[in-house]
């Protein structure tokens, strides 16, 4: 009898008792095998997806760093819109992990995990804006702070979620082992109660069903408690337990393909930390360097022990932070690492962004230092982020620039200066350097006197570079008259120190010459040019030239009237030689005041000159320059007052000053005047009363207060600015004039005696040498020739015989 036949007879002999006891067993049976379906096909499957969960991160991870590191922002937005279709596919595996959680914990996991995942893409988006906007070193920063912690706190979530569904497939295989053991011992019993024949049939179901589904357990539990993911259970038959191994070899499969894929994106995370050109670090709690750090800042501190170092000590020893500043960034560390994230944003201001870091053999490297702080779920700090650029290069790159910047802007400044002004200009300079270094090398020691020199030469100097917009030099000239200004003040603190004061003098020289190394190097501009002092040079007018040679070749020598009227002609064309016009003479003043103005907040000036017919030589042109430049800015600075204040007092918004010329008792007078407030004799009785300048001011007349002004260190400004408030201006001034024979009257243009403020003029007098009536006609020489006999003025023998013969 065949096994068929025997196993036909066996069945219909115990058909009933298969029927009562059989059925519960194959019920156990087929129980048994939709648990294993169950757990194959449900439970394993759920935990793949769970695994593969972690690989899709690792993509997502990838692409927004490369999207970051992309420098063609096309390509960076096509790949950023990607993206979104990696998120979709996200969200669909969170939400089958959501149709398939078996307990409370896996549901809470991945709801949790969906928020982060909506954490996670917001960061790349606000990281891919930054990018948009060009702003590539913030949006790698955002991308290893804000995007890093996301991802972490995403991967933390799923890979708990994995470990929980492991829990689960483990629970699951253990309640299948536990029903298949149930269903064994079932069977057992049945096949030895029911009839002892039907215990071949019961073996060849246990060697058709329970054998391959312990086999299958048991290498199940094997695999899953060596995590060796490269085993695979082996299929003897293609039923439904051959299925099940087949769907579990499957998942193996899978999650080795996963592993894999995590194995080689970690290394590819690592690979482009290691190789990204810049230096990046986490400081922990302690202050101390977590081990994960770029490749990049080795090369940066040119140091390889960098794990576990004070930040202090790694970054921040040997450079140029003072001891307090040094002392804030320690305690900083503490404030923020563990506290609230607000605690950074109020700290960070006081984070240093730069630092000088002397290296071991002595170079200087320039640190560019950028601080993210990276916060938990609560928005608490647990770690800093600093990334370090090395830009040595590019600061002195941009020194360079800098440097060549100011020298086109030197350039600049010169071309707007007339060659023969600017020559001038700084044949002058030198000269005031040279009388300064000789009063410095020839007193030890301090004086009112040498003091006083030395600050109106500076101030001169100043004062004559910001006229003709030299502002370069006039700010360096400045500091050197700082300090002689704090050396007339007992109170300052600043003692004569003579190699200080011949550096500083040194420095302005340097500037001076430097400008004049330019002007004839860069600009080839040498010498006075063309409009040089005609002193020196001997120029005139050709027109003026030609006429006089015209009228000394057609004289009629036998005509007195017209030998005399030649003669006065060719002598106004001598005396005209190296004589220039009082506004050619301050065009640099004037053409400066509408600058000063803008400066002072006022509106430019009108400048009105009445010469007199009166020219100057130009041996004082130096000396009116230095004059001029005080009086008018002291005019601009002092007296006229601002637009608001002029409308107030019915006076239009510009100022007017105005400049004469005359002769008067062998002395040429040069009066400046201007429609400001005046002179302010009660501000400057009280300044003299402050100063100790009068013991009782309140008595001096108007004029004696007024001459008050033209002392050393005096000032009415109230406050010292770049234009004036040193009390130099009049006191050079007179300096100036005097050295010359000349002298300064101050005299008052109303009969308000006694009042706060009064209208003046200030009268410069030079000797009449200096000066000559550009159309002046030697009349009186002319009468005398014309009352004498012919005979007293000349012997006839020296007459032409015509003239003789007449």
């Amino acid at each position: 009898m065949t096994i068929r036949l025997r196993i036909t007879l066996l069945v219909i002999l115990t058909f009933i008792a298969i029927s009562l006891i059989g059925g519960y067993a194959v019920f156990q049976s087929r129980g048994s095998a939709v648990e294993v379906k169950t757990v194959t096909e449900g439970v394993v499957p759920s935990t793949l997806a769970s695994s593969d969960l972690v690989a899709q991160l690792k993509e997502v991870q990838l692409s927004a760093m490369a999207i970051v590191s992309e420098p063609n922002m096309q390509i960076a937005v096509q790949n950023n819109e990607k993206l979104s279709g990696k998120k979709d596919i996200l969200e669909k595996a969170l939400d089958l992990q959501l149709k398939q959680v078996d307990s409370q914990a896996q549901r809470g996991l991945v709801e949790q995990a969906k928020e982060s995942l909506v954490n996670y893409f917001d960061a790349i988006d606000s990281t891919m804006q930054l990018k948009l906007a060009g702003k590539d070193e913030i949006a790698k920063a955002s991308l290893f702070g804000n995007v890093v912690q996301f991802q972490q706190e995403l991967e933390q979530i799923i890979d708990t979620l994995r470990i929980e569904k492991n829990r689960s497939k483990d629970v699951a295989i253990a309640a299948l082992n536990e029903n298949l053991a149930t269903t064994t011992t079932a069977i057992t019993v049945v096949t030895i109660f029911a009839v002892i024949f039907l215990a071949t049939i019961g073996f060849l179901l246990y060697r058709q069903i329970t054998g391959p589904i312990s086999r299958m357990q048991k290498m199940m539990s094997e695999i899953a408690a060596s995590q060796d993911f490269t085993r695979r259970v082996p299929i003897d038959r293609m039923d439904e337990v051959g299925h099940s191994i087949k769907a579990f070899n499957g998942m193996l499969e899978k999650i080795e393909e996963a592993s894999a894929l995590v194995r080689q994106k970690t290394a590819d995370i690592q690979t482009m930390l290691q190789n990204i050109p810049q230096g990046i670090l986490t400081i922990v709690d302690g202050n101390k360097i977590h081990p994960e750090y770029s490749a990049y800042l080795e090369t940066v501190f040119e140091s390889k022990d960098i794990v576990g170092r004070d930040i202090m000590d790694f970054v921040f020893a040997d450079t140029n932070l003072g001891a307090d500043t040094l002392a804030q960034m320690e305690a900083i560390g503490g404030a923020c690492i563990g506290e609230d994230l607000m605690n950074f944003e109020f700290n960070q201001h006081l984070m240093v962004g730069e630092i000088e870091k002397r290296m071991p053999d002595g170079r200087v490297k320039i640190l560019d230092l950028s601080w993210s702080p990276i916060v938990d779920d609560n928005d608490m700090i647990v770690r800093l982020m600093l990334c370090v650029r090395d830009v040595t290069e590019l600061r002195q790159l941009a020194a360079e620039a800098n440097e060549q910047k100011r020298e086109l802007e030197i350039i600049g400044e010169i071309l707007a200066v007339s060659q023969d002004k600017f020559h001038d200009f700084i044949v002058s300079s030198l000269k005031f350097i040279d009388e300064n270094e000789l009063v410095i090398r020839h007193n030890t020691e301090s004086s009112d006197f040498t003091v006083a020199k030395l600050f109106r030469n500076m101030h001169t100097i100043k004062g004559n570079g910001r006229t003709y917009g030299l502002l370069h030099l006039a700010d360096i000239v400045h500091e050197a008259e700082q300090h002689y200004d704090e050396l007339r003040k007992p109170d300052s603190g600043r003692v004569w120190d003579q190699a200080l004061l011949l550096d500083e003098l040194a420095g302005v020289r340097a500037a001076v010459e430097r400008y004049a190394r330019i002007n004839e190097v860069s600009l080839s501009r040498q010498g006075p040019g063309r409009g040089g002092k005609v002193d020196s040079y001997l120029m005139i007018d050709k027109k003026h030239i030609q006429e006089s040679l015209h009228r000394l070749e057609n004289v009629n020598t036998a005509n007195l009237h017209e030998l005399v009227a030649v003669r006065n002609a060719v002598r106004r064309t001598l005396r005209l030689l190296g004589t220039e016009r009082i506004d050619e003479t301050l065009s640099g003043v004037i053409e400066s005041m509408p600058a000063l103005a803008q400066e002072l907040g006022k509106k430019a000036p009108k400048i009105e000159i009445k010469d007199g017919g009166y020219v100057v030589h130009n041996q004082i042109s130096a000396l009116l320059k230095d004059v001029f430049m005080h009086l008018i800015r002291n005019a601009m600075d002092h007296g006229i007052e601002t637009p608001e204040v002029r409308v107030a007092l019915g006076k239009p918004e510009a100022g007017k000053i105005s400049l004469g010329m005359d002769m008067a008792e062998q002395m040429l007078n040069i009066t400046l005047r201007d429609d400001g407030r005046g002179l302010a004799l009660k501000r400057i009785r009280q300044i003299a009363l402050d100063k100790g300048l009068s013991e009782a001011p309140e008595q001096l007349d108007d004029l004696a207060a007024a001459r008050l002004i033209l002392q050393a260190g005096f000032s009415t400004a109230d406050k010292v600015s770049e234009v004036s408030g040193r009390g130099v201006g009049m006191d050079a001034v007179l300096a100036f004039v005097s050295r010359e024979n000349g002298s300064i009257d101050i005299r008052f243009d109303d009969d308000a005696t006694g009042a706060d403020f009064r209208q003046f003029h200030i009268i410069v007098a030079l000797p009449a040498a200096f000066a000559v009536k550009a159309d002046e006609a030697d009349d009186t020489l002319l009468q005398e020739l014309l009352q004498t006999p012919l005979s007293e003025h000349s012997n006839t023998k020296d007459l032409p015989d015509d003239s003789r013969v007449a």
